[in-house]
C-alpha cells in the first residue's frame, strides 16, 4: 500500500466521483481507477459501489476513510512540521544569561521571540556568568550567551547589545554614600562582598582590575553567587561593592548606588554564539534580537 493509493482513495470517496477526483489530483481517470482497484485488491474488500450514474462508499470504505483522512493529517502536519524545522520557525535554542544583568534584555528577546516565533522553544540557563557563558558557547553546549567583551576564543561570533558602567554600591549610612562619586583609592581599606573568585563573573574581573590600577587589592570579606545576594549583603552593611548599571534596578532600603570619579569604566555586553552552529532556530532568534536588542551608538 502506498501514500498514492491512500490519497486517490481519499479523493474519490470526497468527490464521490472518479472525473472529478482525477481533475483535483491532476491526473488522468483510468490510472486512478486502476489505483483503486490495486488498493482493493491489497484490503480484500471492495471500497466504492460503482455504476455508470453513482459512486457511493461500501461500509468498508466508510469505516477505512476516517483512519486514511488521520494518517494524510498527521502525515501533512509532520512535512509542514519539518519544513518549519528549516526555516527556524520551529526547535530549540538554549540560552545562557546571568540573572540581574540581563533583566532588562532578556525578557525583551524571550517575548519577542515567543510573539513572532512560538514554535520555538528557548531553553533557559540561569546564573551563568558571562565568561563561563562564553566557554559553553565555544564548547557547544549553549547555542547563545549573554556575555561581556573581549571575546577572543576562535569561532564564536558577537553582537553589541548594551553598554554598562561600573559603580560603587555603597550601604546607604556609610561615610562615603553623601559623595557624589567616589574615588577608587578611597576603597583601599574597605570591605568588599562580591562575586565567588574564579567563577567566570567579568564583573569580579572589573572589580579586581580598577582597584588594583588604584593601587590596591580589593579585601572580599563576602562572596555571593548573585547580584541580588550581593546588594543586599552590601545593604546590611557588610561591606561595598562594584557593580555595573544593568542592575541598578535593585532597589532596596539601605543601599545606594555611586558613580566612580574619573571617566566611566564601561564594559560592553553581547550576544555571543558559535559561527559554525548548523541550528536554523538559533538563526532566527539571532534575526529576532536584532530589533529586540539592537546594538548602541558608541559612547564618546
Amino acid at each position: 500500500m502506498e501514500l498514492r493509493h491512500l490519497t486517490a482513495f481519499t479523493a474519490v470517496a470526497e468527490e464521490l466521483h472518479f472525473g472529478r477526483a482525477a481533475k483535483r489530483l491532476q491526473m488522468a481517470q483510468p490510472p486512478l481507477s486502476q489505483q483503486i482497484r490495486q488498493l482493493e485488491k491489497e484490503l480484500g474488500v471492495r471500497l466504492f459501489e460503482r455504476n455508470t450514474r453513482s459512486v457511493r462508499l461500501t461500509s468498508e470504505g466508510e469505516a477505512f476513510l476516517g483512519p486514511v483522512r488521520a494518517v494524510l493529517e498527521d502525515l501533512d502536519a509532520a512535512v509542514r512540521a519539518v519544513k518549519a524545522a528549516g526555516r527556524g520557525e520551529r526547535g530549540r535554542v538554549t540560552i545562557g544569561f546571568a540573572g540581574a544583568s540581563s533583566h532588562e534584555t532578556l525578557p525583551h528577546l524571550t517575548r519577542a521571540v515567543r510573539a513572532a516565533h512560538p514554535g520555538l522553544e528557548l531553553v533557559m540557563k540561569g546564573q551563568t556568568y558571562a565568561n563561563v557563558a562564553l566557554s559553553r558557547v565555544a564548547d557547544g553546549s549553549l547555542d547563545l550567551g549573554f556575555v561581556r567583551l573581549p571575546v577572543t576564543q576562535p569561532g564564536v561570533a558577537y553582537r553589541v547589545i548594551d553598554e554598562e558602567e561600573l559603580l560603587c554600591a555603597l550601604p546607604s549610612d556609610h561615610r562615603l554614600a553623601g559623595l557624589e562619586s567616589i574615588p577608587i583609592a578611597i576603597l583601599a581599606d574597605e570591605p568588599f562582598v562580591s562575586f565567588p573568585a574564579n567563577a567566570g563573573s567579568t564583573v569580579r574581573d572589573a572589580m579586581v582590575q580598577v582597584c588594583e590600577s588604584a593601587g590596591f587589592n580589593p579585601r572580599v570579606v563576602q562572596e555571593a553567587p548573585d547580584s541580588y545576594t550581593i546588594l543586599a549583603l552590601v545593604a546590611a552593611g557588610v561591606g561595598v561593592t562594584l557593580t555595573v548599571s544593568s542592575v541598578r534596578h535593585i532597589q532596596q532600603g539601605g543601599l545606594v548606588y555611586r558613580p566612580l570619579a574619573g571617566p566611566p569604566v564601561r564594559r560592553q555586553a553581547a550576544l555571543a554564539w558559535r559561527t559554525d552552529n548548523p541550528s536554523a532556530a538559533l538563526r532566527t532568534v539571532l534575526a529576532v534580537a536584532e530589533e529586540a536588542l539592537p546594538t548602541p551608538p558608541p559612547s564618546h
